[in-house]
């Protein structure tokens, strides 16, 4: 007699393991069958900060363009060459706007196939915030579902340490895309520490991309110059504009800092000034004066 017949739950639990192993085969067999995925996450401030600064000389984006399109394009192409066993799920693009209202740039990235505009905020000193929990939260996302296995990082920030580390505990391999400094390093060492492979583009690679803006002058030979009276209330009036534009809560933050204004500021009030009266500045540290000093009458009227 067989221990089958002697006992008959064992050969329930064997018919029971061969068909758990042909299920557990035929899963394998799909896994192996399914190709590989990657995405590129590109941090927006980092490139125009360093990029800008390679190829036109400053961080500043209102001094060149960047052609966004071609850009994310050479990216994919480079992720085609590097991860040639894999197809790209999308570009995930990250950047700042106030109010987190898109810009007419952003607009046309967003637009672009395979690509999503991520927004974070702009503080009143045109600072990203929230750039980099987004990129957490989608990094992290992602490699729990299993909808990458490899994710390129296009960035710098140590903050994105925890993001990096995210990915990784679920199984991504997470590469750092970064670009040639002309002094030092633009990538926090914790930063390259943590990801799995690092790759530096050139000042060759990024020049296609960025423009330097041609320098914005105005006719001013022979014309008097605007009176303190008239910078002033240009001050004052851009003032009104930023607290409708801005919010209350942004223009309030520059309060503790008076009689200084923050330099990305300062930089923007006296920009937006010259366009108002179509004369420069530059050069005229009394009129500039004057111009701040309605910026604040205004602001402090209002606080």
């Amino acid at each position: 007699m067989s221990e089958a017949e002697i006992n008959p739950d064992i050969a329930e639990v064997g018919a029971r393991l061969e068909r758990t192993n042909e299920l557990l085969q035929r899963m394998l067999a799909e896994v192996a069958k399914t190709p590989s995925t990657h995405a590129i996450f590109v941090d927006a401030g980092y490139v125009y900060a360093a990029a800008g600064l390679l190829v036109a000389g400053t961080e500043d984006r209102r001094s060149f363009d960047l052609d966004a399109e071609g850009l994310i394009e050479a990216f994919i192409d480079k992720a085609r060459t590097i991860f040639a066993d894999s197809r790209l799920l999308r570009v995930y693009w990250y950047d700042g706007a106030r109010r987190r209202i898109h810009t007419p740039e952003q607009q046309c990235i967003a637009e672009l196939p395979d690509v999503k505009v991520r927004l974070g905020n702009l503080n009143a000193n045109n600072q990203q915030k929230g750039v980099d929990s987004l990129i957490r939260t989608d990094l992290e996302s992602l490699a729990r579902h299993r909808a990458i296995s490899d994710a390129a990082l296009v960035g710098g920030d140590e903050d994105l340490v925890s993001a990096v580390e995210a990915a990784q505990g679920y199984g991504a391999r997470v590469h750092l895309w970064g670009i040639e400094a002309a002094d030092g390093r633009n990538q926090a060492e914790p930063l390259l520490w943590e990801v799995d492979s690092q790759r530096i583009f050139d000042l060759a690679f990024w020049q296609p991309y960025v423009t330097r803006r041609p320098v914005t002058t105005y006719e001013s030979e022979g014309d008097p110059p605007p009176s303190r009276e008239q910078v002033r209330f240009i001050g004052a009036q851009i003032a009104a504009s930023w607290l409708v534009g801005r919010g209350r809560v942004a223009m309030a933050e520059l309060l503790p800092g008076h009689p200084y204004l923050p330099g990305p500021v300062d930089q923007d009030l006296l920009i937006e000034a010259e366009k108002l009266l179509q004369r420069s500045l530059r050069g005229h540290a009394g009129l500039r004066r004057a111009l701040r000093d309605g910026f604040w009458q205004h602001l402090e009227a209002q606080f």
